[in-house]
């Protein structure tokens, strides 16, 4: 088996048993506050953990990873939409970069 074929592999069994486990062993509703406000944030938990490492490796310096995500959590903190936060972002990124040149 080829490295690639292994890691689709993982990747399909562990998407598949993230679906899956909620399912079988949250078969009636959740009466438990606590276990409901958990299971509601994972999600964002999930996704913050995806979301930041990219950031701060996707460019070619840390300072302009974190300029860019600066602009977007000011953005996105005074209710600006997506496109306008990720656009704000990714140009806040090139003036950094194409500053440091």
């Amino acid at each position: 088996m080829s490295y690639l074929t292994g890691v689709i592999l993982v990747t399909a069994i562990v998407t598949y048993l993230v679906r899956m486990l909620p399912i079988v062993f949250f078969r009636r509703e959740l009466s438990s506050r606590r276990l409901k406000a958990f299971m509601y944030y994972i999600p964002y938990a999930v996704l913050g953990s995806m979301t930041f490492p990219a950031i701060l490796e996707s460019t070619r310096s840390t300072l302009s990873a974190g300029t860019g995500f600066l602009v977007a959590i000011l953005l996105a903190y005074y209710n600006r939409g997506l496109l306008q936060t990720a656009l704000g972002a990714a140009a806040a990124v090139f003036i950094v970069e194409y500053l440091t040149l």
